[in-house]
């Protein structure tokens, strides 16, 4: 069954607003995105956002928010799960469970000096205690995947650099993003190494921020401020280590994207701009693989001369991406918050041109173990 749910307001928190906390950055995020819709706080009767406390999860944000939903869900699946929350809503709105959904995002990771991407702590019982022992890292378990696919296939840092630069472009465009100053090739590849064969500018930014999303009922499509965009098909997936057995060059996205793509009965050539989970610049080459806009191995050629940028083929991370706008720890809710824009024509000077479909999707955890897939087809109404 496809679902049957629209996405009626957006909001970012940029990153250079000033918070005193996550709190407060998804109080103003929710006020925000609830006025895009033209609903109030009022209309809300289900909640969704991650666990920031492991023992009593979203308890003290709703307590915070003063919000009594009759549906929550706390799922937390790393930088993914805001593009799963979107899912979940529609099924619990399809389900009679609820008819406003509030979805809200918070950090204050830069502020705090949390060093998004090194090495991890080892700590409780999860299955990470027995790789971290070793120096793993969120960064080197990366720069492993993309060691891989150089060697299995001919990839180039020169290819990887591509996706840097196509959406510095993009940031340059948006006021909003943290580093806006165009850079080349030449530049990303002479920027710090950071894991072999990643560089700085291959490495996403750490900033702080937030944002909250609004999906509805169609019956509410009348009442709304904004004509809303249509959830089309959506899917999730899991991808881990599989007792050794697993090619760590396909990821989730091998599995949700064309189940997605399936529901909302499209194929990737019907896609017109792609927000793709930039942690690493390889993070995006294999995931575009996976998501079958190219044949796995041929991701290198895909990225390269401008098919990626605005004006091309497949403009992906038409904000500036993880890579340039903002990345404070989990980005899943900023692709879909600028995938809604899209769709809707407000986006300016990096607007795609007669935009009608987008394509989300969402990856959490490591590619290089064991990670989350989102994925979500939206459609202009």
């Amino acid at each position: 069954m496809k679902p049957q749910a629209l996405i009626a307001g957006v909001h970012e928190f940029p990153e250079r607003k000033t918070a005193k906390s996550m709190l407060e950055i998804q109080a103003l995020s929710a006020r925000a995105a609830l006025e895009d819709a033209g609903l109030g706080k009022k209309d809300v009767d289900g909640y969704f956002t991650v666990a920031a406390n492991p023992g009593i999860g979203p308890l003290p944000i709703v307590d915070y928010l003063n919000l009594n939903p009759k549906y929550i869900d706390g799922t937390t699946i790393g930088g993914s799960s805001f593009v799963a929350h979107v899912n979940h809503a529609a099924a619990a709105i399809a389900e009679g469970r609820c008819r406003v959904a509030l979805i809200t995002y918070g950090s204050t990771s830069r502020s705090s000096g949390v060093a998004v991407g090194t090495r991890e702590r080892i700590s409780g019982d999860y299955l990470d205690q027995f790789e971290a022992l070793y120096g793993t890292s969120t960064v080197g378990l990366y720069a492993m995947v993309a060691r891989r696919h150089m060697h299995e296939y001919g990839t180039t840092s020169e290819q990887l650099a591509e996706i840097a630069v196509a959406t510095r472009k993009h940031a340059s465009l948006n006021p909003l993003a943290l580093y806006r100053d165009p850079i080349s090739v030449k530049d990303v590849l002479a920027s710090p190494m950071i894991s072999a064969p990643l560089h700085l500018l291959d490495c996403c930014v750490i900033t702080d921020g937030g944002g909250a999303l609004v999906v509805v009922h169609p019956d509410l499509a009348r009442d709304l401020k904004k004509p809303p965009v249509r959830l089309l098909g959506s899917a999730e997936a899991i991808a881990h280590t599989s007792g050794g057995r697993r090619d760590f060059l396909v990821s989730a996205a091998a599995e949700s994207g064309p189940r997605a793509l399936a529901e909302a009965g499209l194929s990737p050539r019907d896609v017109s701009m792609a927000m793709i989970y930039d942690s690493f610049t390889i993070t995006v080459l294999v995931t575009l693989e996976d998501l079958g806009f190219c044949k796995k191995g041929q991701g290198g050629a895909f990225v390269s001369g401008g098919r990626i940028a605005l004006g091309g083929e497949l403009p992906i991370n038409t904000d500036g991406g993880g890579l340039s706008s903002n990345h404070p720890g989990m980005r899943g809710i900023f692709l879909v918050v600028e995938a809604v824009k899209q769709l809707r024509g407000e986006c300016g000077e990096r607007q795609v041109r007669d935009c009608r479909v987008a394509l989300v999707h969402g990856t959490g955890g490591a590619l290089g173990n064991r990670h989350s897939g989102a994925t979500l087809i939206l459609g202009r109404s």
